[in-house]
């Protein structure tokens, strides 16, 4: 458990695109520093990579920390992006926090870019244990993804956790995750930070617990909330991906809840530039 964070929130203004800042003006840059994850989810799969694929969990390739700190020097050189560049996170391909060259390629860009906000997306499994460190190192926001309310949904969505030097299946391994990702979000909250939460929409899985957790994570202190798409991979790879008025509909009735995100465009782990406008990776190393 995190200890002696600041009980102090920030403002809900921020120039996040994922936040809901302007992200048709405003760059990010995902580094893919962190090939490692310590859960199995269902809709999961990372052994394949095009260069036209968008979606999160893949990369063309992963980088050192000094590397990823070349990456944003070039970034902030760009003709296009330039001083626009205002956001670095990390979000995999595999989870931030199971991964020591997150913390390290965070203390690289903070220092080279003081003014440059911090963010990072995790299934939440070890957000308590690493929260004092995140705060120390000056992360501003973390999104969480979620993707169940009860460890009888969580059983369906995620094959296994690691935790403890143990492999978990089942309800066991989903309850134990799902009360870390509440900590988490509780915590972070607490600390200052921007919290947001992703939730793929799986049908006939989840769908009946979305609404719930909508109102669940909003007590907790979450921000902002994002729900996606399950795309058909993995385990689901058979189950029909949700249709655009399906997802309409979902987000309006959760956003009766809590402010919702609906530019996602469900990044990969390398993505670069402004949402919609990713830079080629080619054209960098060039």
């Amino acid at each position: 458990m995190a200890t002696g964070c600041p009980m102090m929130k920030l403002q809900k203004k921020t120039d996040h695109p994922c936040f809901g800042g302007d992200h048709a003006n405003t760059g990010r840059i995902h580094l893919p520093v962190a090939p490692g994850c310590n859960i199995k989810c269902g809709f999961c799969e990372r052994r394949f990579d095009c260069a036209n694929e968008t979606r999160p969990g893949v990369t063309s390739k992963v980088l050192s920390p000094e590397q990823a700190l070349e990456r944003v020097k070039l970034v902030r050189r760009h003709p296009r992006v330039g001083s626009r560049l205002k956001v670095v996170g990390i979000a995999g391909p595999g989870d931030p926090l199971a991964n020591l060259n997150t913390f390290k390629t965070f203390k690289l860009v903070k220092a080279a870019f003081p003014d440059m906000h911090l963010c990072l997306s995790t299934n939440g499994l070890l957000l308590t244990e690493h929260l004092d460190r995140l705060v120390r190192l000056g992360v501003h926001s973390v999104t969480v993804t979620i993707n169940a309310l009860t460890p009888e949904t969580g059983a369906r969505v995620y094959e296994w956790i690691h935790h403890g030097g143990v492999k978990l299946t089942g309800e066991e391994g989903a309850a134990i995750l799902l009360k870390r990702q509440m900590d988490g979000i509780s915590y972070a909250s607490a600390a200052g930070m921007m919290v947001k939460i992703n939730s793929v929409y799986i049908p006939g899985v989840n769908d009946h617990e979305i609404l719930e957790l909508t109102v669940k994570v909003r007590e907790l202190g979450a921000d902002v909330m994002n729900i996606i798409p399950m795309i058909p991979l993995g385990i689901f790879r058979d189950i029909e991906h949700p249709s655009d008025a399906v997802m309409e509909m979902v987000r309006n009735q959760a956003e009766l809840i809590l402010s919702q995100a609906r530019h996602c465009r469900q990044c990969r782990a390398d993505a670069v530039g402004l949402i919609g406008q990713d830079l080629d990776l080619d054209e960098l190393s060039a």
